[in-house]
């Protein structure tokens, strides 16, 4: 068995000394605080999951099964190495639960797996800083939700700002203050589904819904509540039939609002009172983008190569608008 060897990883500007090498895999531990591991097994009580019920959890996922657990072992082990911190795989705790996976079947040939060890004077900061640089800045494996977690325990946890978030991980702060916010909504109403995300990122978007919420404080409770129930079944629904309601307004959304009308019967009502006019709400939000100041402005920067390929684009774009002019206009 090899010995490990001194490694270096770069956080903040700085080496990390770190050592590589083997260890025994019933040695170390899933790492709790993992977004991927707090959103799929920690419980509404704020119940710590147990070992075993994270390996349960993973073990069962598409990823381990179909994914790592043939890899490692085409592979005879990892090419990766996890990142293990005072016994705990900080970074890589799908490859531990594929490698306990293949070790109830040969336990003797899976017995060691592959680590990178940090020193035990890193911070919590610290690490949540690097797993920010492997997932977010990085390959980008997180789904939204988990790195809307990450950002929230960052800024809830650590204290840190906005502003030193968006020098971690490259999101704008608008982007993070929106994620920080839809995340703890999610708490507030006890939903930690993952599959749900896109529906609570839609309804907390923008402006679309704030004279709603004028009129109706409880509105984005009682949307939450009918995603909960599956009454809006899609997020496509929230996007694209709940700002019709809004925006035809009066008894149409009084209606709504005090249970009078399903979500779909209101969708259906604002249709018929004016509120479907999809594809003049499609070609104005494109002319609002166009007009946009910062438009001009991000165009000019671009490389030459990429500005010969846009205006390629834009003249198929014309032409295209052309002739949908000429079938708008033809009596």
């Amino acid at each position: 068995m090899s010995e490990f060897q001194e490694d270096s990883i770069t956080l903040r500007k700085r080496e990390i000394k770190v050592q590589t090498g083997y260890l025994p895999h019933a040695d170390l531990l899933f790492y709790t605080d993992n977004p991927r591991i707090y959103s799929m097994v920690w419980k509404d009580n704020e119940a710590e999951p147990t070992q075993e019920e994270i390996f349960d959890a993973l073990s069962k996922t598409e990823h381990v099964r179909e994914n790592l657990v043939p890899s490692i072992k085409n592979n005879g082990g990892l090419i990766e190495p996890v990142l293990v911190r005072k016994g705990v795989v900080l970074e890589g705790n799908s490859r531990l639960a594929a490698y306990r996976v293949l070790a109830q079947k040969e336990p003797v040939t899976w017995e060691r797996i592959r680590v990178r060890i940090l020193p035990e004077s890193i911070t919590d900061s610290e690490v949540f800083s690097l797993l920010g640089e492997f997932h977010i800045v990085g390959k980008k494996d997180w789904a939204p939700f988990e790195q809307a977690g990450y950002l929230y325990r960052r800024f809830k946890t650590h204290g840190i700002d906005e502003k030193q978030l968006h020098a971690e991980v490259g999101l704008t702060p608008a982007k993070i203050r929106h994620l920080i916010y839809v995340y703890g909504f999610m708490l507030e109403i006890s939903d930690r589904n993952p599959e749900r995300w896109s529906y609570y990122d839609e309804l907390l978007k923008g402006r679309r819904f704030n004279h709603a919420r004028e009129l109706y404080p409880g509105f984005d409770k009682k949307i939450a509540g009918m995603i909960l129930d599956q009454e809006i079944e899609r997020a496509v629904d929230v996007r694209d039939g709940l700002p019709k309601i809004v925006k035809v307004g009066g008894n149409t959304l009084k209606k709504f609002m005090n249970g009078s009308l399903s979500f779909h019967d209101a969708v259906q009502d604002a249709h018929l009172r004016g509120a479907g006019n999809y594809y003049t709400k499609k070609f104005s939000d494109f002319k609002n983008w166009l007009a946009d100041d910062h438009v001009d402005a991000e165009i000019m920067r671009i490389p030459a190569e990429e500005k010969k390929q846009l205006a390629y684009i834009i003249g198929r774009i014309e032409a295209r608008i052309k002739q949908i002019a000429k079938k708008v206009t033809k009596k």
